[in-house]
């Protein structure tokens, strides 16, 4: 008695949104009458609707929700609570877990008796979401398929001959597979594949004594995603270094490489390094996407003042502007977005960068290379022969480049770079702890930014709540803060945060995406003196913060109070 009403939804469904007629309707009941197929399989083969069309239109009707599975990461263990047998009858996979609620991707959401076999089986109270065949069957051949690919993979390599079965031959055995009799291959281009098309920014393969484990970080939070048998591990190595022509041979050495790929027809460079360790050798690869590029500052998170300070420095004929901040808190995102405000065909853009992470037409970009002597100072050496107007340094990590680049920018031209301290003040020191004259730096340098990254809550499942008087008390707001950060008609006593929920859209996170918070010093007349006096970390930065400088931790707050991020969110990035 199930199957009429079912047919009835997906008809109603699909002629209430006009995607078939009355007449296509009952020639598909036809074809469905003689042939014993799923009327909504009849309505794809028709050519009437596409799959996701017919799916979204049946989730509307039954007011259940559409999920994306092609953009939903799911965890494999999540997945591995209904045997593949059993998940592969039904069309369904389980895709979250939340107490005792389990969310299920299914074709057919109102298959009664599937969904009380998977309470039965699992003890767990069943949350149907509608998700498409095809995204389910991908979605079950990635969580069950990769390990059984990987131990066909160990059977046959054990299988070649008994004296290579050591670990230390795999590498050797691997540089001779073809891609047709590879499942490793497979397995490495999959895990790749998933990670360009979630949003995943770095890959991370961890061997450990009796595992291997492999992790995705998305917005900045890692995710275990798989744990391939650890007998792969040597081949799994071999094959990513293989792809980013290391030396297989190599295993005592850190070595960088990089891997051109097209995913989807979009081209996709990785950036990977292999570290050794005490179970093996690490491999981190990190995406870089060219699409994903945010060049438009007004879109990071910026402060209003705090943009205008920042572009008015990028408008300086010449000077030093550095961004600071620890590895991926967007730096160089920050450096590219500038570079393609001032790209112009007027004037000569050139960068030395370690690596290359983003190509940007119309300026000259130098790939490092310090094992032949290009360094950044050598490089910086060259462009002052090449007539540039402006310059952009990776990073300034020694006295040499810190030298060369303030000489460039007291001979007329603007040099843009970064450097690993902790806030814009304490950069001041850093550069003369290098061994620049304090003089030197006030000089030179015309504006210093501090940046982080936070999370962003999910708006699909963001909600309020009333904080608690001493939770404000340890944030340090107070009236005269509210005031400063352009919030003054915020009424202390009724504030109100906003964290996320957790939903499908944010894989239950309660948040999804990322944000900057930014502190932008412009180095004034008063800040120049006090370099030259060498005062203290501390007295630059009550001055900073006396002439309008927003300090990382009030950056963040405002996005606190304007309902961007959490309260955790900023008080693990910034300090007081």
């Amino acid at each position: 008695m199930v199957m009429p009403i079912k047919r009835l939804r997906i008809g109603d469904a699909l002629l209430e949104e006009g995607l078939i007629d009355e007449e296509q309707l009952q020639k598909a009941l036809q074809i469905q009458k003689k042939t014993g197929k799923r009327l909504g399989k009849i309505f794809v083969e028709m050519d009437l609707v596409s799959e996701t069309d017919m799916v979204e239109a049946l989730a509307k009707q039954m007011k259940i929700p559409y999920v994306n599975l092609a953009t939903y990461l799911i965890d494999p263990a999540i997945a591995r609570t209904v045997p593949e047998h059993i998940a592969r009858r039904y069309q369904l996979i389980p895709i979250n877990k939340v107490g005792n609620k389990l969310t299920v991707a299914m074709v057919d959401p109102l298959n009664i008796l599937a969904i009380d076999d998977i309470q039965l089986m699992t003890g767990l109270s069943v949350k149907p979401v509608v998700a498409t065949s095809s995204d389910i069957g991908t979605a079950l051949d990635n969580a069950f398929g990769a390990d059984s690919q990987v131990s066909n993979l160990i059977e046959d390599l054990a299988d070649i001959g008994k004296e290579k079965e050591s670990l230390d031959n795999l590498d050797d055995l691997d540089a001779e597979l073809g891609e047709n009799d590879a499942p490793i291959i497979k397995l490495v281009n999959l895990l790749i594949t998933q990670a360009v098309e979630g949003g995943i920014s770095d890959i991370h393969i961890e061997p450990y004594e009796k595992d291997l484990r492999v992790r995705f970080r998305y917005d900045g939070v890692l995710h275990n995603r798989m744990n391939p048998p650890k007998k792969a591990q040597a081949a799994i190595t071999s094959r990513v270094k293989i792809m980013s022509k290391l030396d297989i041979a190599e295993k005592r050495l850190p070595q960088d490489g990089k891997i051109k790929i097209k995913v989807n027809g979009k081209p996709i460079d990785l950036r990977v390094s292999s570290l050794p360790c005490q179970y093996g050798e690490k491999i981190v690869m990190r995406i870089l996407d060219q699409s994903n590029l945010n060049v438009d500052l007004t879109k990071s998170g910026f402060e209003p003042e705090s943009l205008k300070r920042f572009n008015r420095a990028l408008e300086q004929p010449n000077g030093i502007l550095l961004v600071t901040g620890p590895t991926g808190s967007g730096k160089s995102t920050t450096l590219y977005s500038g570079l393609h405000r001032l790209n112009t065909p007027d004037v000569n853009i050139m960068t030395a960068e370690d690596p290359v992470e983003y190509n940007l037409h119309g300026i000259n970009q130098v790939q490092c290379r310090p094992e032949i002597g290009l360094t950044f100072a050598a490089a910086l050496r060259s462009f002052l022969r090449q007539d540039p107007d402006i310059i952009m340094v990776g990073e300034i990590r020694d006295y040499e480049t810190a030298e060369i680049a303030i000489k460039a920018s007291l001979t007329g031209h603007l040099v843009l770079s970064t450097l690993h301290t902790n806030d814009a003040a304490s950069t001041v020191g850093r550069l003369i702890d290098m061994g620049v004259e304090s003089y030197m730096v006030a000089t030179s340098v015309i504006l210093v930014q501090a940046q982080r990254l936070v999370r962003t809550i999910c708006n699909n499942c963001k909600i309020e709540y009333k904080p608690k008087p001493e939770l404000v008390k340890s944030l340090g707001l107070t009236p005269e803060l509210l005031i400063k950060l352009g919030m003054k008609n915020i009424d202390l006593n009724n504030l109100v945060f906003y964290k996320g929920k957790g939903c499908e859209m944010c894989n239950n996170e309660g948040y999804k995406g990322r944000t900057g918070v930014y502190e932008v010093m412009p180095i004034s007349e008063n800040l120049k003196e006090m370099i030259i006096q060498k005062k203290s970390v501390t007295e630059v930065r009550k001055v900073a913060r006396a002439e309008g400088m927003y300090t990382l931790r009030e950056s963040g707050l405002r996005k606190l109070l304007l309902g961007t991020t959490t309260v955790e969110q900023v008080t693990s990035v910034t300090v007081a």
